[in-house]
């Protein structure tokens, strides 16, 4: 599967697209709630878990520290704890995938200990873990650095409450130190949290399973630590995946007559519907869905050019910032792009030039998109899990036939995705390469 391939044909520009694309579980919550399992006495039952690259991975290394992982069926994971438990996160599967490194506050609150590499993921500029690791002394941790690994130890076996600032409101670190809190003794207190819903979510689940979390979704997050969480009476069910719903409405803006994008929280995503609505997409809304439909084909022909500026949420995600790209690249005049968070997140637009673009690139944050253009076949490899997206979306644009490699990047995040497409229309097939 990791030589696969990606064989599209495109549409030419038309939007002929139609039909409903369903959005699985979000690939983010379900990490996180893989790692809470680490704060439970018992067994924890998730539910809704996308059957992803990212997924199996985690889950691959619990069961190299110590826990019982059941896969149960495509989308459920009964995680259960043995007696023994390992402090080493095995570094053949942790460096492969970034979010291994939220493994480590649950483990190093349940064990007192934790020793892992320095984490893999995709490459789309510096993401240094110094904000984990400065919680960690925070916390009474002390941390040793070698040149393939950290050694982290809490004095006394034992994480201490701490008030911990946060620089730039990560969503990963106040999810990781949440869950490290809860183990604590005594309060943690973050300052300048991430809104993110998959923490609020997250925080909910631990309350009911026996944690004391207040304020989760907003800027101040209270963790009164305690003891090993119990959720035999419970169940986890992964929360909709705002940015594989938000690519498909993406999708539905640049290819589709009538597309309607389902299983979503239509809530989540009201930055990205202002930005279509002000390109001149009408979207419309309802419980649990989004639909984008074209009445008006002349409507096509008065779009307009908008600024996009990413921001932690409730901004525009910089998880959509290539997708929307794509389709800048059908609108008339001058859009500019301003990518906020990563500095290394624009090398995608190289191979939509390529395609036939107008894109200048402005520094390592900022791009200009001059439309609209024409897009032509390519071979492209994706570079990252949502650029290889945005290439899915830019050959569907096309002139022609496109091959997609290093699809390995986009299973890392989207499930079954061809299959999903090919049912609104897309003419998109999966090519296995050789192992």
């Amino acid at each position: 599967m990791d030589n696969d391939t990606f064989h599209i044909q495109g549409l030419r520009g038309k939007h002929v697209l139609e039909g409903t694309i369903a959005v699985g579980g979000a690939k983010n919550a379900a990490l996180k709630a893989i790692a809470a399992s680490l704060l439970f006495s018992d067994n924890v039952l998730l539910k809704n878990v996308p059957d992803i690259k990212d997924v199996r991975q985690i889950a691959g290394l619990l069961s190299k520290i110590g826990f019982e992982v059941e896969h149960k069926n495509k989308n459920t994971y009964n995680i259960t704890p043995k007696k023994r438990i390992s402090t080493i996160l095995d570094p053949a599967i942790a460096t492969k995938i970034r979010s291994s490194v939220v493994l480590t506050g649950p483990l190093l609150a349940r064990t007192g200990r934790v020793v892992f590499p320095h984490p893999g993921g995709c490459i789309i500029g510096a993401r240094p873990i110094d904000f984990f690791l400065d919680s960690y002394k925070k916390m009474g941790a002390t941390v040793k650095e070698t040149k393939s690994e950290y050694i982290i130890e809490a004095k006394g076996g034992n994480l201490m409450g701490a008030k911990i600032f946060l620089p730039i409101p990560s969503v990963t670190v106040t999810e990781t130190i949440i869950m490290a809190g809860t183990l604590a003794k005594g309060v943690t207190t973050i300052r300048n949290a991430a809104l993110e819903p998959e923490i609020e979510h997250l925080a909910k689940f631990l309350n009911r399973c026996g944690a004391n979390i207040r304020g989760a979704g907003t800027p101040t997050i209270v963790i009164r630590g305690g003891s090993l969480l119990k959720g035999a009476n419970s169940s986890y069910t992964t929360m909709p995946d705002r940015i594989e719903a938000g690519s498909f409405l993406i999708l539905g803006a640049l290819a589709g007559k009538d597309v309607t994008v389902t299983n979503c929280d239509p809530g989540h995503l009201e930055s990205v519907v202002e930005m279509l609505r002000q390109i001149g997409i009408g979207v419309e809304e309802d419980k649990t869905s989004l639909r984008v439909s074209v009445k008006d084909e002349n409507r096509r022909k008065r779009l307009r050019a908008v600024n996009i500026k990413t921001h932690e949420y409730p901004g525009f995600p910089t998880d959509l910032q290539a997708p929307i790209t794509a389709l800048l690249t059908q609108v008339d005049g001058e859009s500019m792009v301003h990518e906020t968070i990563f500095e290394g997140r624009l090398a995608y637009s190289e191979s939509f030039v390529g395609m036939g673009a107008d894109i200048t690139v402005m520094d390592p944050h900022r791009m200009l998109i001059r439309g609209k253009t024409s897009l032509h076949a390519r071979n492209l490899t994706s570079p990252d899990l949502r650029a290889g997206l945005a290439f899915i979306l830019a050959a569907i644009a096309a002139d022609g036939k496109s091959i997609v490699h290093n699809v390995y990047n986009i299973d890392r995040g989207y499930e079954s995705v061809e299959k999903r497409l090919q049912a609104i229309g897309v003419n998109i097939q999966r090519v296995k390469g050789s192992e």
